[in-house]
């Protein structure tokens, strides 16, 4: 039986009712929030209303994306050690933000990044360069997550046609521009804790019923990984399988491990959800609570990729419409069958819209904040009309976000998240890092 058949046996009728329930209770708690959403502070920070840990849990939904989920299983399940070198920089990269920014960036700051770089310096240069960055970063993180829905699809339902996928990829940009513009901040905060929840607790069930096949026994589960990849088995356990072939050198491997532990604190949709909260202690406890909830995340994508390696194989994986990114939704196949598998692809769904809808929100505010109200009109624009800005905004970057996904497709999406990271810790980070900490940094250095 092929692979596309045997997926297709497991009832698109199913998955897309699983989802489309997702999206109605979440549409739903969107208008519920949205009737608080009056302000330019509601709309861009929640009203300040959340605590730290509904704070925590809301950052672990923003970063647990489609990359962490799809991207690092499957990339785990196929080169092993290398695959998981991801997630160990993904989460040492929160050292750097509970430690150097989070207390510092809410004391300072408004809505953006950029007020936390024009708090001292030339309003207008610093902020069009600040709105210019976090454009880009936020673009090329929307590429993944769209690209990451496009081939989930195509493994659930069976399109291997790129039209077919094409389609789906609109159709989540149009769900996610609902959210943004309906909710704000407010209600693109409680689709993340509901999808944190989601996804937590799914990864969870997984990881222990893989552990539970092999006695709860992980050397036993790398055993069969090793196993049933045969001749390259034994690859997958130590470093190289992945960047020590030919064509990467240990400085490609350094200049990745450097983007993943400094890109976290300079991701502009993740130093955004700083503000949401009403104090610089409150932001350091959301901080805290993020990083347990994503370690532990991590912890069960070690055992989700190697038990997708040791139970569905490297060739299957590679070989369905997803590519690498269909190993957690074939391991889910491959455990309970088709309900679990679109229990897993829903989660998954949920994940792109969460983190989809964060992102618009965050490059939204940043132009009509950074650009329309301080650099066009030189700060005397109205909070309704700078409101009224981020959601035309948002409906532009939805519209280009659905465009670059079709363009996207199929590309390994932990590869396109690690490029949104190279620019965070390349241009974001060490700017706000000078600004807050070194008194001689001036415009011309931060431009």
């Amino acid at each position: 039986m092929t692979l596309a058949a045997g997926v297709e046996g497991s009832s698109p009728a199913l998955n897309i009712t699983i989802f489309g329930l997702f999206v109605v209770v979440t549409l739903f708690v969107v208008f519920r929030a949205s009737r608080n959403t009056k302000t330019a502070s509601d709309y861009y920070a929640a009203g300040r209303a959340f605590t730290g840990p509904q704070n925590g849990v809301a950052i672990a939904g923003d970063y647990l994306s489609a990359a962490s989920f799809l991207g690092i299983a499957g990339a785990i399940a196929v080169y092993g050690y290398d695959g998981f070198l991801y997630s160990i920089g993904f989460l040492v990269a929160w050292l750097v933000a509970l430690l150097l920014v989070a207390e510092l960036l809410r004391n300072t700051g408004k809505f953006t990044m950029g007020d936390v770089l024009a708090f001292r310096m030339k309003q207008r240069p610093v902020r069009a360069a600040a709105a210019t960055s976090t454009m880009a970063v936020s673009f090329f993180y929307l590429l993944a997550q769209m690209a990451g829905a496009g081939g989930l699809v195509a493994l659930l339902l069976g399109i291997e046609s790129k039209a077919g996928q094409a389609v789906i990829i609109v159709i989540v940009g149009i769900i996610m521009i609902a959210y943004v513009l309906i909710g704000g901040m407010k209600g693109t905060t409680w689709v993340q804790i509901i999808k944190a929840a989601l996804l937590i607790v799914g990864a969870l069930a997984m990881t222990l019923w893989v552990l539970g096949m092999y006695g709860f026994n992980l050397s036993a589960l790398l055993q069969g990984a090793v196993d049933k990849a045969g001749k390259a088995g034994e690859a997958l356990l130590g470093p190289g399988n992945q960047y020590g072939k030919t064509g990467t050198t240990k400085l490609d491997f350094l200049s990745l491990g450097i983007a993943l532990v400094l890109g976290t604190a300079g991701l502009p949709h993740v130093l955004m959800r700083f503000y949401t909260v009403p104090t610089a202690k409150e932001a350091r406890r959301s901080v805290v609570w993020a990083i347990g909830l994503i370690g532990v995340f991590y912890l069960f994508t070690l055992v989700l990729g190697y038990g997708a390696g040791a139970l569905v194989g490297a060739d299957k994986i590679k070989a369905a419409p997803g590519g690498v990114n269909s190993a957690a939704p074939l391991l889910a196949l491959e455990l309970g069958g088709p309900i679990l598998l679109g229990l897993i692809a829903a989660i998954a769904f949920a994940t792109i819209l969460a983190v989809v809808a964060g992102l618009t929100i965050t490059a939204s505010a940043s132009f009509a904040h950074d650009v329309y109200a301080n650099v066009i009109k030189k700060g005397k624009a109205s909070p309704a009309s700078e409101v009224k800005v981020a959601r035309i905004t948002a409906l532009v970057i939805g519209a280009v976000a659905i465009l670059g996904g079709i363009l996207a497709n199929g590309q390994n999406i932990a590869f396109l998240v690690a490029l949104a990271f190279a620019v965070a810790a390349s241009a974001n980070l060490p700017t706000i890092l000078y600004s807050l900490f070194w008194k001689r940094f001036n415009t011309q250095g931060a431009l």
